[in-house]
């Protein structure tokens, strides 16, 4: 069985302007699970290394922008804080993205390394120009 090296790992780059939140998700997910490589294996980690820039400008299908909401407890009676997309994502746009990225990453041991390697940005610039960038259409 190939173990998984360092070496092997490619960047990506995603543009998140005017692409669709879920669509855009998965495709992140399946680039940092590694299961567009053929030696994709669930129990070891092949990802690969995504970056996201404008993470502000993602678009969400009918009326989710209003109606969907982020729940949070913090521990106390009566503390449930709810906020909706849009204000998630006048203050946080990268959290919205990292959420449902999140979501579709296996439940298990691997999750933490996998989202290590996922880098989102609100705006165009990003600290890894430097780095040799695919980018994903």
């Amino acid at each position: 069985m190939k173990k998984p090296l360092n070496e092997n790992r490619e960047w990506y780059v995603v543009d998140l302007e005017g692409r669709i939140l879920g669509r855009a998700a998965t495709e992140i997910s399946k680039r940092l699970m590694g299961k567009h490589k053929a030696t994709f294996s669930r129990n070891l980690d092949f990802g690969d290394y995504v970056v996201g820039i404008n993470a502000e400008k993602i678009v969400l299908s009918g009326n989710k922008i209003d109606q969907k909401q982020y729940h949070k407890h913090t521990g106390y009676i009566g503390n449930l804080k709810t906020k909706t997309v849009k204000e998630l994502l006048d203050k946080y746009p990268e959290k919205v993205i990292q959420h449902a990225v999140n979501g579709m990453l296996p439940k298990n041991k691997l999750r933490g390394n996998m989202l290590k390697r996922f880098k989102i940005y609100a705006g165009d610039v990003h600290p890894h120009q430097n780095v040799q960038l695919t980018k994903i259409t």
